[in-house]
């Protein structure tokens, strides 16, 4: 959509809306993500000595104080995707225009699956060689304590990456970016690098994997107009990491 046909949508205001949205969400990941990527090149160890937790406990001893750390993080996290809903609300649209609906379950559950298996299976076997490469942390989906509560937190810590991230860097940003008349590759390019440099704490392999990852899923949202299978590909690949990582986690000699 390159015109102004959604009601109260100033062009003008696109961009600052764009910023304002990424400076309160992966915007500022992004940033803190730099800062611990230099903070791993500078320290003494190589990155390939160094980890990457992604889900780990927030209160160790205290399982009850751990599991609601865990549960407000989430709702803390996935608060932007509140924002938007509420400013595409604004100018006259909704998730449905960025095809955030369960209008068609059977078909989003399908291409995410076939995206998931892509993705996951090709992003697994770059890891490797990035880590053994030297340019990648190891990176440690989760570390929680075994208890009742560690699956399911680790199937919502995955849910909320897919929700947050598919919604505003595929849907939300590549909507406005289309609305300010950039054309598709750009708009693409631009959304695959902020994907990446929010991954940068993993190191450079985290950022170029993830870079691939977006400008396939760019692709896709524009072909496809919607958003939520890239949320079912991204919940799967996510859940399939932790969950899998701590079934294999001292049973495989493959895994660093």
């Amino acid at each position: 959509m390159k015109d102004d046909v959604a009601l109260g949508l100033n062009r003008r205001l696109i961009g600052p809306e764009i910023v304002a949205v990424f400076s309160v969400s992966l915007g500022a990941s992004a940033l803190l993500a730099l800062i611990r990527l230099i903070g791993a090149l500078t320290a003494p160890k190589a990155l390939s000595g160094q980890h990457a937790v992604l889900v780990g406990s927030l209160a160790p001893g205290r399982p009850w104080l751990d599991l609601t750390l865990h549960i407000a993080g989430v709702a803390v996290t996935v608060a932007p995707v509140g924002l938007v809903a509420y400013l595409l609300a604004r100018s006259g649209e909704s998730f449905r225009t960025i095809g955030v609906d369960l209008r068609e379950p059977g078909r989003d559950l399908l291409r995410g699956a076939l995206l998931a298996a892509l993705i996951g299976g090709s992003g697994l076997a770059f890891y490797f060689v990035a880590y053994e490469s030297g340019i990648n942390l190891n990176v440690v989906p989760e570390s929680l304590p075994d208890i009742w509560w560690r699956v399911p937190i680790l199937l919502l810590e995955a849910a909320q990456n897919g929700v947050l991230e598919e919604v505003l860097v595929s849907g939300y940003l590549l909507h406005r970016l289309a609305q300010l008349g950039w054309s598709p590759w750009r708009s693409v390019i631009v959304s695959a690098l902020l994907r990446g440099s929010y991954h940068l704490y993993q190191g450079f392999g985290g950022f170029i994997g993830n870079v691939v990852m977006g400008l396939v899923f760019g692709r896709v949202y524009q072909r496809w107009g919607r958003a939520m299978p890239l949320v079912v590909a991204h919940t799967l690949i996510d859940a399939v990491a932790f969950v899998g990582y701590g079934m294999l986690r001292g049973r495989v000699s493959w895994l660093p």
